[in-house]
């Protein structure tokens, strides 16, 4: 069982468990810190854009993995963005999408990606493809 530490916080909190999912919910959530007991949710976001970030750009300086093109855009298919946010892909083709939403901070971060007015149509991958997809890399 993992065990989560919410500390910063005098909002109050909710729990609701949802198929054995157990879901945190509490007002003010940016003045809360929740930690597995050795890092923070925030480090681990960081962790995760940057190693994502890095994988991309291994992918651009190896002609075995060229074939496979990575992009950028400001813009989903449909015109719409997140505010503060862009998207960094891993392939085009339907069934075949690794995507993440990065914030905007780390966009020259990531010069190495062809440039896109709008991201490829996304193909509905869920987070559990995501995880399918990187291992097939």
């Amino acid at each position: 069982m993992k065990t989560y530490t919410i500390t910063q916080s005098s909002k109050p909190l909710g729990v609701m468990c949802n198929g054995g999912n157990t879901i945190l919910i509490a007002e003010g959530l940016d003045e809360m810190v929740v930690s597995d007991g050795y890092h923070t949710m925030d480090e681990l976001y960081d962790h995760r854009q940057l190693l994502y970030i890095a994988l991309c750009k291994t992918m651009t300086t190896h002609d075995e993995l060229c074939a496979i093109p990575v992009w950028r855009s400001k813009s989903h298919s449909d015109g719409t963005m997140f505010e503060g946010m862009f998207i960094l892909g891993i392939g085009e083709e339907p069934g075949k999408q690794i995507t993440y939403h990065l914030p905007l901070s780390l966009w020259d971060q990531t010069s190495f990606a062809k440039n896109y007015e709008t991201a490829p149509e996304w193909d509905g991958h869920t987070p559990e493809d995501v995880l399918n997809r990187l291992m097939t890399l």
